[in-house]
């Protein structure tokens, strides 16, 4: 869940970001995929931590 929770994040922040720096569709599109993916990265890593800490003793 905090996977999904970050890629969606990390795609429309990186559309803003893009949007407010004055690109067109293309740039948008770029940078809402490379956002999506550190920010994906970044969310499995965290679920792995979570859940690392939940169920190991």
């Amino acid at each position: 869940m905090i996977v999904i929770l970050a890629l969606l994040s990390g795609a429309a922040l990186g559309a803003f970001k893009a949007r407010k720096r004055g690109g067109n569709l293309a740039d948008m599109l770029q940078y809402g995929a490379v956002y999506a993916m550190i920010f994906g990265i970044l969310g499995l890593l965290a679920t792995i931590i979570a859940h690392r800490m939940i169920v190991s003793p």
